[in-house]
């Protein structure tokens, strides 16, 4: 249906400016100007009442995820089309396949989410797409597809950023006021921010190279966890965490990142780098050539993510010391939401409980399904920015104008103020 939109969009315009032309306050319904976009006039008269539905569109990576949520939270619809086996077969995630993927799957996964919702396109209060940040080709496809969506219905269109969306998902199902405390830990992030307001965002620190799931993906494939047939379908993260589960985190020793640095920043490459010697070294022990794998490897694994661990729990803490210091959270209510695809770690949610259990914190996590990329976190960020009246784009000009970002910040960064209070580094927390 969108196809058919692109085909007739011209003409359709040139008839809408004809009427548009007109001053149309007094002559129409408040909630007819809400869904004609085209018409400056005014922006949302219309009641919000507990009945809108956003359709949210996630295409930032290899995940083609779509969802329709309600203002109550509810997930009426929502469908997923995972690319992980075919780019796990490549060793890593090919741009332009992804791209042809998201191609082929958004319709199919569109249509399903909105027929498990029992809805129609016209039905939706608005659409909102992941427009930032994220791979540019696979980006591309979802923020296309929302955009026309939208204009083909006379919808309005709600750009969301990925990471923001990810730190508010567990808006959804938890009441959470903000300020609140955010650690994002993916594949792609790793970042400690201050949620101020809905918009309103601040950065303590975040990675200066390696985000800790890229590092356990690339770990996991220096060691070839693929090879073995307990993990051969696993995420290189996820086969980590597994084999991990029965060896000795402190069998290999690995260095702790930045412990003389004065800011909250991470660093993995270190320990990625570590972990490269270590499989080297131990290969040229014992013999292991092709596509054998060493033979403590459970032990290498338990080591790794120990390491990865302990450096997380040091830098957030260090952010908690420093939210403290100048009283950005209140007292009484001190909440950590830890979110992104790395968050599903069961050994550094435990570790990250011990440390909030300390410091005197809430610990929030989403359930799994809902750390990794989907289209649930875009249709509630949606639903929030629409209830807010925050970010929206009614006018076709301004939908049309939204562009794919594959960089962009959360917010304002606080790194230099965090440098300038030398904070000490914090006790050690045992896990």
């Amino acid at each position: 249906m969108a196809g058919l939109w692109k085909g007739h969009r011209t003409v359709l315009r040139k008839l809408v400016n004809v009427f548009t032309s007109f001053p149309l306050e007094g002559l129409v319904s408040p909630a007819i100007l809400h869904r004609c976009r085209f018409c400056t006039v005014r922006k949302c008269e219309e009641k919000i009442t507990d009945k809108q539905v956003v359709l949210g569109i996630e295409t930032s990576c290899d995940d083609t995820g779509a969802a329709v949520v309600s203002s109550d939270g509810q997930v009426l619809g929502q469908a997923l089309a995972s690319q992980q086996d075919l780019h796990l077969r490549h060793g890593g995630i090919i741009p332009t396949l992804a791209r042809q993927l998201h191609e082929d799957n958004i319709q199919q996964v569109v249509d399903t989410a909105l027929a498990e919702a029992r809805i129609s396109p016209q039905d939706l209060t608005a659409v909102a797409a992941t427009v930032k940040p994220g791979m540019a080709l696979p980006l591309s496809v979802g923020v296309q597809y929302g955009k026309d969506l939208a204009l083909a219905h006379n919808k309005p269109f709600i750009p969301v950023h990925h990471m923001e969306a990810h730190a508010l998902t567990a808006r959804m199902l938890y009441k959470i006021d903000f300020p609140f405390l955010v650690l994002l830990v993916s594949g792609g992030h790793c970042l400690v921010v201050l949620a101020r307001a809905l918009h309103q965002w601040s950065i303590i620190g975040s990675t200066l190279d390696d985000a800790p799931g890229e590092a356990l993906d690339k770990g996991a494939r220096r060691l070839k966890l693929r090879n073995l047939p307990e993990c051969a379908g696993m995420s290189g993260g996820r086969a980590v965490e597994h084999l991990a589960k029965s060896g000795d985190p402190l069998a290999f020793t690995f260095p702790s990142p930045m412990l003389q640095h004065a800011d909250c920043s991470f660093s993995f490459a270190g320990l990625k780098q570590c972990l490269f010697k270590i499989a080297e070294s131990l290969e040229g022990e014992h013999g292991v050539v092709g596509g054998q794998v060493v033979p403590q490897v459970n032990d290498v694994c338990a080591s790794f993510q120990h390491a990865i661990t302990g450096h997380l729990l040091r830098r957030t803490h260090k952010a908690m010391v420093y939210v403290s210091v100048r009283d950005l959270l209140p007292p009484h209510a001190q909440t950590l939401v830890v979110s992104g695809g790395v968050a599903c770690n069961q050994y550094i949610r435990g570790a990250l409980q011990r440390l909030c259990d300390t410091a005197g914190y809430q610990l929030i996590v989403p359930p799994p399904h809902l750390c990794t990329d989907n289209g649930i976190m875009i249709a509630w960020n949606g639903m929030e920015r629409w209830l807010a009246q925050i970010g929206v784009l009614y006018n076709s000009e301004e939908i049309e104008a939204v562009r794919f970002e594959p960089r962009a910040p959360m917010g304002e960064d606080l790194s230099e103020d965090v440098r300038t209070l030398r904070i000490k580094a914090p006790k050690a927390i045992k896990f």
